[in-house]
């Protein structure tokens, strides 16, 4: 990477325009995850077949996001996440238009792999300030992601409650969010790697450590991607509840996401990474038995908050931890990313599969048994603790090769 120098003015403008394009790339997330309903109807889908189709987010994420740093290289870290984040707003238009089956998986597989590999480039340059910061923004910029995710979540509520055609609702949505995005991605850090600089392969195993910090976010992430992309459907169809209703809960779970998120750094540096995703995993398998006994919608929506507020710090401390982690912390990023995000793209096609044989309350307890794995596994996140390592007012270095 070149040797430029950035004081700490530029980093923290360039912590808010991080910031910015995490709540966008959340409204996205949250823009979909509430017309998830209306896009099954529109298709003709069973749960099953849902189920299917949301697989192939995950593959379109796992084919992309090992290139996020092939790409950040060529053409420099502010430009790639300027055009990365574009193409992942246009493509929430992609399956509210889709159709059948076969046009809804080809839809969501460009939707996973624009999601993944923006995903990986805006986590890198968030570790990247947070490191030059030297203090704690991961979990606050996740709270941001929350922020976004609440408020595509909301209008997505209205839509469905008044009724809206998705198509419609999912079009404006992506215009709006592509300006923002767009903007805010032209004032991050622009980190360019030096002329003779080798470029990263575009595939490479991850590290060990990344493998032990992966497991214990996919743990989170499964849970976090069954929550949002299912608990609309679960209230539905086995709560009887209205869409309008359907809809709030995934706002519900958003918003205990986003206010855990937004708190989580000073309740990390208080009590430390390991302590707090123990804690914070008692607190979601409480939300998971909550949903699976529920017989009232009021008591599953009690669940789903439960079960945000018990994973939300968990992603932001995995990249945290990733990033202080061995000697190659981009690859260990990437790594995390590839195995966090995957999961959260398998966890809505394991819900409707499972659901498909058995039921959606059969379903949410495999979220039960595995948000278990936070506690027993909050050991390997150790790293995610910050250790102060340069005086705040410090001028700070150039991108690191």
């Amino acid at each position: 990477m070149s040797a430029e120098v950035y004081g700490q003015r530029e980093v923290r403008r360039a912590r808010y325009a991080v910031g910015t394009v995490f709540a966008v790339h959340g409204a996205v997330t949250g823009s979909f995850a509430t017309r998830v309903p209306w896009i099954q109807d529109h298709a003709g889908v069973s749960p099953g077949q849902l189920g299917l189709a949301l697989a192939f987010p995950a593959l379109g994420a796992s084919v992309a996001m090992p290139l996020a740093g092939r790409i950040s290289h060529r053409f420099g870290a502010r430009t790639a996440l300027r055009g990365l984040i574009a193409l992942w707003t246009l493509a929430l238009v992609l399956p509210s238009v889709a159709p059948n089956l076969l046009t809804l998986c080809l839809a969501l597989f460009v939707y996973g792999a624009t999601a993944g590999v923006s995903d990986v480039a805006m986590n890198a340059l968030g570790v990247e300030v947070e490191n030059r910061l030297d203090r704690s923004i991961m979990s606050g910029l996740h709270g941001l992601w929350s922020v976004g995710a609440l408020i595509g979540s909301a209008a997505g509520t209205l839509a469905a409650h008044l009724g809206t055609d998705a198509r419609l609702h999912h079009a404006l949505a992506a215009g709006v969010l592509t300006a923002v995005g767009v903007a805010a991605a032209g004032r991050v850090l622009d980190l360019r790697s030096a002329v003779d600089e080798e470029p990263p392969p575009r595939f490479a195993l991850p590290p060990r450590s990344a493998l032990l910090i992966g497991a214990i976010g996919f743990c989170a992430v499964f849970a976090e991607g069954a929550s949002l992309d299912w608990s609309a459907v679960y209230l539905r169809d086995r709560l009887d509840a209205s869409a309008g209703l359907a809809a709030a809960c995934t706002t519900g779970f958003t918003l205990t996401m986003a206010v855990a998120r937004i708190a989580g750094d000073r309740v990390v540096d208080r009590y430390g990474a390991v302590r707090t995703v123990r804690a914070s995993g008692v607190v979601a398998v409480g939300g998971g038995l909550l949903i699976v006994l529920a017989q009232h919608p009021a008591a599953a929506m009690a669940g789903f908050a439960l079960t945000g507020l018990g994973i939300a710090v968990v992603v932001p401390l995995c990249f945290a931890a990733a990033g202080r982690s061995g000697s190659n912390p981009s690859l260990a990023i990437a790594g995390v990313a590839t195995i966090t995000y995957t999961s959260g793209l398998i966890a809505p096609s394991a819900i409707g599969l499972l659901a498909q044989a058995t039921s959606l309350m059969v379903s949410f307890a495999l979220v039960t048994v595995l948000s278990c794995g936070l506690v027993g596994f909050a050991g390997v996140l150790r790293g995610g603790d910050r250790v102060k390592s340069v005086r705040p007012d410090a001028a700070v270095p150039g991108p690191r090769a």
